[in-house]
C-alpha cells in the first residue's frame, strides 16, 4: 500500500522523543498493561535503569563495550553510484556493520549490564530474525550470563544460521510451536516464561514494545545510532541535517534509536513497514504485550497475524511512541512489499557491494520508490540506517532469485 500523501509534516516539538509522561505513556500509548508479579519486576527494572543512566561508571562502562566490543561508532556511508542513480544523495549508517550484524547489540549490552548490576544473572529473550537472539547469547557469554531465547518454530526454520550461531555461544534456543509460531508469539511466550522466573531473571526486550520501562529504555540504549548519525552528519552535510531520516520498523528500534537524534531538527522522518505488517499504517488502537499502542485488529478486536519476508518485521503492531509520533504528525509511516524489499537487496548488492538485511531493504526499497515518483525531491539529502547485514537472509533470497 502507498502512502496516501507525501506532504510535509509540523515543525518538531522541543519535548518529542524524552521520557514518557505519567504512568509510562506517550500521549496516550504505552503504560503499564501487565500481571501483578511482572508490574512489580518492572518497577524494578525502570528503577535500576534510572539509577544506572545517572551513574558515570555504568555510561562508561556501556561505552566501552560499545566501542570495544560492538565496533562503534559505525560509518556513515555514501552510497555514491545508487545515489547517482536514484538521483538523490543517499548515506548509509552501517548498523550492519557492529558485531554479531544488527544495531540489536546496542541496546543487548545496555540490559545485560543492567541485568548484572540489578543481580541478575539470566537473560530471557524473544527473537524473530535471530539478530536479537544471538546479540542476547552474545552478551551473555561476555559477561558470564545464562541465556534462554525463545523463538517461533516458523523462524527457527528460516533462520537456521542464527539458532546454530545462538547455540555454539551457550545460550538455549526455546521453539515456540503456538499460534503464527512467529516474533509475537515468541514474544508472548518468553512474558509469560519471566512471570515464573523474575527473581533470578531479566526479561531483555529486543523493540521498543512491551510495558514501561522497556519502549523508552530500549530507546534510550539504541539512540546510540541517532546520536552518531547526528555528528557525523553534521560534519560530512553542508546543511548539517540530511533532509530525510529513513528507517525499517517492525516493533521499531533501530528506527525510534535514529529518529532519537534527528527528532529536534527540520529532518524528515520515515519509517518504513513491511506491507504485512503494517501496524503504524493500518493499525487500530489495542493493548499486546503489555503496553497500548497500534495493532492489525480484525472486527472483533483480535489481532491479527502478519506477515513478512523479513521475520524482524513479522510483529502486527509498533512500538507505542512511533504511535505517538504517527500521531503528532512528526514521523510518517508507509509500507513496501516483499518483492519490493527482494528487488531493493539486490541492487544495493549490485550498485554498492553491500548485502542488506531483508528488514533493512524494506526502508531502501521505499528510498528507490520515492525517488522515482517524486516523493523525494531531486537532489534531496538522505540518511537511511542499515539496521542489519544480510548473511541471515541468504538461504531465502537463494530460492527466490
Amino acid at each position: 500500500m502507498r502512502e496516501a500523501s507525501l506532504r510535509p509534516g509540523p515543525a518538531p516539538a522541543a519535548a518529542t522523543m524524552g521520557e514518557p509522561g505519567p504512568r509510562g505513556r506517550f500521549g496516550g500509548y504505552g503504560g503499564r498493561y501487565a500481571p501483578e508479579s511482572l508490574v512489580e519486576a518492572c518497577r524494578e527494572v525502570e528503577e535500576a535503569f534510572r539509577e544506572a543512566r545517572e551513574d558515570p561508571g555504568f555510561r562508561n562502562a556501556l561505552a566501552e563495550l560499545l566501542a570495544l566490543h560492538a565496533g562503534r561508532p559505525t560509518p556513515l556511508t555514501p552510497a555514491g553510484r545508487l545515489s547517482r542513480e536514484l538521483g538523490v544523495r543517499l548515506y548509509l549508517k552501517r548498523e550492519d556493520l557492529t558485531h554479531t550484524g544488527s544495531h540489536k547489540i546496542n541496546n543487548v549490552l545496555g540490559q545485560a549490564l543492567l541485568a548484572t548490576r540489578m543481580g541478575r544473572r539470566r537473560l530471557i529473550a524473544e527473537t524473530g530474525a535471530g539478530q536479537h537472539g544471538v546479540a542476547t547469547a552474545t552478551a551473555a557469554a561476555l559477561l558470564g550470563l545464562e541465556a534462554t531465547v525463545f523463538m517461533g518454530e516458523r523462524d527457527i526454520e528460516r533462520q537456521a544460521l542464527n539458532v546454530f550461531r545462538m547455540r555454539m555461544l551457550g545460550a538455549e534456543v526455546v521453539p515456540v510451536t503456538t499460534g503464527s509460531r512467529t516474533l509475537k508469539d515468541a514474544t508472548s511466550e518468553a512474558m509469560r516464561h519471566w512471570v515464573g522466573a523474575t527473581a533470578g531473571s531479566h526479561y531483555c526486550v529486543g523493540s521498543v514494545i512491551g510495558p514501561d520501562p522497556y519502549p523508552w529504555m530500549v530507546r534510550e540504549f539504541q539512540r546510540v545510532i541517532g546520536d552518531e548519525a547526528r555528528a557525523q552528519c553534521a560534519a560530512e552535510l553542508p546543511a548539517g541535517v540530511p533532509d530525510h531520516v529513513v528507517a525499517c520498523v517492525g516493533g521499531g528500534s533501530n528506527a525510534a534509536g535514529t529518529f532519537a537524534g534527528f527528532a529536534d531538527t527540520t529532518a524528515r522522518l520515515t519509517g518504513v513497514e513491511a506491507e504485512g505488517g503494517a501496524g503504524a499504517a493500518r493499525g487500530r488502537l489495542g493493548v499486546l504485550h503489555g503496553c497500548r499502542s497500534l495493532f492489525l485488529q480484525d472486527g472483533d478486536g483480535q489481532i491479527v497475524e502478519a506477515h513478512s519476508i523479513a521475520a524482524g518485521l513479522d510483529y502486527p503492531g509498533v512500538g507505542p511512541e512511533h504511535a505517538h509520533l504517527r500521531e503528532l504528525g512528526r514521523a510518517r509511516y508507509v509500507t513496501v512489499t516483499d518483492d519490493e524489499a527482494v528487488a531493493a537487496a539486490v541492487r544495493l548488492a549490485r550498485a554498492e557491494g553491500i548485502v542488506p538485511a531483508l528488514e533493512s531493504a524494506h526502508a531502501l526499497a521505499w528510498v528507490i520508490r520515492a525517488a522515482g515518483d517524486g516523493g523525494l525531491p531531486a537532489g534531496s539529502t538522505v540518511l537511511m540506517t542499515l539496521s542489519g547485514r544480510g548473511d541471515k537472509d541468504i538461504s531465502t533470497l537463494k530460492e527466490l532469485l
